[in-house]
């Protein structure tokens, strides 16, 4: 049991949780966002990072500051934390990114982690090997063997409290990252950072990303805090939550600035392409688009640079309230509606349903069904799954409300896409509780149609009888032989295609 994570509260994968870091004596509590400080480049100063944006944990790098001499004399003599100017809790990398962009690095994991505890880090990383993703498999393998020898060298060092990192590499092979994954969690190490998707988040391969968490999750303990290496535009924090991620880094506040470029949680605008500020932050409340494009380099750089952090700490305000209220798949709903890449993450998801269903929630406070990837919701799966207990004699009625041709039954369930149907008795209980449209759409009545098939195995001898509301063929085809079907609006053509 990791004693330094602490979880407060969860909903599909999503968890609010409290990582303790003693080295700097704070708490944080996640998900939480670490802004990329450059030791040489600071568009936003680390004080004002944590007095005016509240931020309680930065990364940067240590491998750059260990090959400057300057840089370095300074971290020896005054510590990270004087150098940056910040009290909270400060992660370092190890030079895996520059392995990853030129190939080599002048350092070994003993090396730079003995450096990294010498000025002060909080949270240390190895020096792993960042696999890109679609590689030969041969290719990832021999990397991953030496990620793992990194791992094992990071445990022989003594780091004090300094917090270590267990990075999981793998590629795009979900056996290899779970593998990864269970490897790095059986060591004695604390975060676990899912490595070398930044190529698939620059590509907008969300689904991709989603299936390489959801492989790494399935290897990774309850009490591993996840921090997902390179994650930084809040039009997908959401997503990366409901997968598990509890922790992000993002240098696309800064290096997105540089470009004139304005983040929204729906995507990234250019400022030359806008005419209005859609934000309340207080760079967008005190500037127009004019004023900010009047601005001169440097200036306009921090502006926007500030808006990207503002509009990423309030997604993650907003996603954490989620959780708490219960409806994160709502929020990830509503943000994949707005970027078609992210919809694809949203229906990845969804296909990990029965991974979601182990951590979701046994009850909550609402359930929203608002798409076709809403029947492939894990609370459905678990309805589904709950059918199989329940017992059904005699004739049966399953009926979406309306009154069919005959009375003569012994019982009489409801039948609510997506879920299908249950006893009147259970109509108050989550997830029956939940809010589905008048006209649901043929893949909510397929997972109805599914429920009834569940019940029909479940209870061989009972005679059930099904009153739909016009349901699609797709669906009606669904139900298993020997169910009854009526329908309850054209009881002339029950297989009409209800759409």
């Amino acid at each position: 049991m990791r004693e330094h994570f602490e979880l407060r509260d969860g909903d599909a994968a999503g968890r609010i949780g409290e990582l303790s870091v003693p080295r700097a004596g704070v708490t944080v509590e996640t998900p939480a966002l670490m802004p990329v400080i450059n030791p040489n480049i600071r568009t936003i100063p680390p004080a004002e990072l944590e007095s005016e944006f509240g931020t309680e944990i930065l990364i940067t790098n240590a491998y750059i500051i260990h090959s400057d001499d300057g840089l370095r004399a300074r971290a020896l003599e005054k510590g990270l934390h004087e150098l940056l100017g910040f009290d909270g809790a400060i992660v370092t990398d190890s030079g895996s990114f520059q392995l990853a962009e030129y190939g080599d690095v002048e350092v070994t994991t003993r090396e730079i982690l003995e450096f990294q505890h010498q000025i002060g880090s909080d949270v240390g990383t190895p020096v792993d090997i960042p696999t890109p993703p679609d590689v030969a498999r041969e290719r990832a393998e021999s990397d991953l063997e030496r990620t793992e020898a990194a791992l094992s060298d990071a445990e022989a060092i003594d780091t004090g409290e300094m917090l270590v990192n267990a990075p999981v590499q793998g590629s795009t092979y979900p056996d290899l990252r779970e593998a990864a994954a269970r490897h790095a969690d059986a060591t004695d190490l604390d975060v676990f950072p899912v490595g070398a998707v930044v190529p698939l988040m620059n590509g907008y391969r969300y689904a991709d990303m989603i299936d390489v968490v959801a492989a790494a999750k399935r290897g990774l303990g309850r009490d591993a805090p996840v921090h997902l290496f390179g994650a930084g535009h809040p039009m997908m924090f959401a997503l990366a939550v409901a997968a598990g991620c509890d922790l992000f880094d993002s240098a696309a506040y800064a290096i997105y600035a540089r470009d004139d470029r304005y983040l929204t949680v729906r995507g990234t605008e250019h400022l030359d392409d806008l005419e209005y500020l859609p934000c309340s932050c207080r760079v967008c409340t005190e500037h127009d688009p004019g004023g900010l494009r009047a601005c001169d380099d440097g200036e306009r750089e921090r502006l926007l640079a500030a808006h990207n952090l503002h509009v990423s700490f309030s997604e993650l305000r907003r996603i954490k309230q989620a959780i708490r209220s219960g409806n994160l798949l709502e929020l990830v709903e509503s943000r994949a509606r707005g970027h078609p890449r992210v919809l694809d993450g949203y229906r990845a998801l969804v296909g990990h349903a029965d991974q979601l269903e182990r951590e979701e929630p046994v009850s909550k406070g609402s359930f929203f069904s608002l798409s076709a990837e809403s029947a492939r919701r894990p609370e459905v799966l678990r309805h589904h799954d709950r059918l199989d207990r329940l017992d059904a004699d005699g004739r049966v009625l399953l009926t979406e409300g309306g009154t069919p041709s005959g009375d003569d039954y012994d019982a009489v369930w409801r039948v609510v896409p997506p879920f299908g149907p249950f006893p009147r008795a259970l109509s108050e209980t989550y997830p029956l509780t939940a809010t589905v449209p008048e006209r649901p759409d043929a893949a909510a009545q397929r997972a109805a149609a599914e429920g009834v098939r569940r019940v029909a195995a479940a209870n061989p001898g009972a005679e059930l009888v099904l009153a739909h509301e016009g349901w699609a063929d797709s669906a009606l085809t669904h139900l298993p032989d020997g169910v009854a079907v009526e329908s309850l609006s054209r009881r002339t053509d029950p297989g009409g295609d209800g759409q």
